[in-house]
């Protein structure tokens, strides 16, 4: 499998190939950075009477655990983390299930449209596949292993709908709002076959990272910021998830804010390069659903919340006729979670949208 920096080194290179090729055609090209780096959601609007379908891919890793900032073993979270679950039939007095590692691919599929020069609106439908690998060990005590497994979780994910309200345009700067509604059409009883201490392998439902979506309707609310030079030009952004109550299982998942600043460019009319820090919060589970019982860290609805602080480095094309194409991969650079959890390693997006 081709690895990121070789991924990243062909993508440019594919990318200047093609705006040496596209430079010579005749037709109107739009400033790349026109559009916000691909990991900003709602970062734009459009005319009245416009309209643009896009596509976006994501793929994310997490590796290792930790608890606040300091790394965790397996073996010490099998050995000194209580389970808070012990006491219950068949529940070990520590969780002897350790997640090692998690992979999560997402398609999004979105459309904007804009009925009038102020309001443009906004709906994104995506498909979510996640996998996570597991270390069990053996009995209720000790260090020895009894075996790996991986479960999955795959399907449609939350569906969410939007409307970015223009506040302020000039020749230089946009400010507009987002304000949206997150609906739960994704899953929240996805189950899988696990591998227990005793060596059995019931089918559970799984903990709650590994399901779809949060079971609630949500709202999603943000501003954001653009400001353009000659050859360059910086934005900034909030957007927020914010949790209306539980879902049928009896929880509901925690609130997620974003703070997102970039700075883009030019490389050429048609290609730019962008970096973007971000400050990403989610907090605890509220509740718990009754049917995630497991000697597992992601099992506890009180072991999710995290802080993280990303970089991002990404390329933004754009070509005559309303196509772009965009990357950019992200990496923590500090994170503090409340653990056991494991750690985000990093994330890669690639895109392609057209107007008209």
């Amino acid at each position: 499998m081709m690895n990121i920096k070789t991924l990243l080194v062909v993508s440019s290179l594919v990318l200047l190939l093609v705006n040496k090729i596209a430079a010579a055609q005749i037709g109107e090209t739009l400033r790349p950075d026109e559009h916000a780096p691909l990991g900003i959601m709602g970062d734009h609007y459009h005319e009245a009477g416009e309209v643009m379908l896009s596509y976006r891919y994501m793929s994310m890793s997490m590796a290792g655990n930790a608890d606040g900032s300091s790394t965790l073993s397996p073996e010490s979270i099998a050995t000194t983390v209580p389970n808070r679950f012990f006491g219950m039939p068949g529940q070990p007095p520590t969780l002897r299930v350790v997640p090692t590692e998690m992979t999560m691919d997402m398609h999004m599929f979105g459309i904007m449209y804009a009925p009038s020069n102020r309001v443009t609106l906004m709906a994104m439908l995506n498909h979510v596949t996640k996998e996570m690998e597991h270390t069990t060990f053996m009995g209720p005590a000790g260090t020895a292993v009894l075996g790996t497994f991986t479960t999955e979780s795959s399907g449609i994910g939350d569906t969410s709908l939007s409307a970015l309200v223009r506040l302020r345009e000039d020749a230089e700067s946009r400010l507009h709002l987002t304000a949206g509604l997150s609906i739960p059409t994704g899953d929240t009883d996805a189950a899988d076959q696990v591998l227990a201490p005793t060596g059995m392998r019931p089918t559970l439902r799984l903990p709650y990272p590994m399901q779809l979506g949060s079971g609630t309707y949500d709202l999603l609310a943000g501003l954001t910021y653009s400001r353009f030079y000659e050859r360059s030009s910086w934005g900034a952004q909030w957007r927020s998830v914010l949790r209306t109550g539980d879902n049928d299982e009896g929880y509901a998942l925690g609130d997620e804010h974003r703070f997102s600043g970039w700075y883009s460019w030019l490389l050429s009319p048609n290609l730019s390069w962008s970096a973007r820090l971000e400050w990403y919060d989610r907090g605890n589970v509220d509740g718990i659903d009754p049917l995630i019982v497991a000697p597992v860290q992601t099992a506890d609805p009180l072991n999710q919340a995290t802080s993280r602080l990303d970089a991002a480095l990404g390329i933004n094309y754009a070509r005559p006729g309303g196509h772009r194409i965009a990357f950019e991969l992200v990496k923590p650079i500090h994170q503090d979670v409340d653990g056991p959890q494991l750690e985000a390693d990093w994330q890669l997006a690639a895109g392609y949208q057209f107007s008209f």
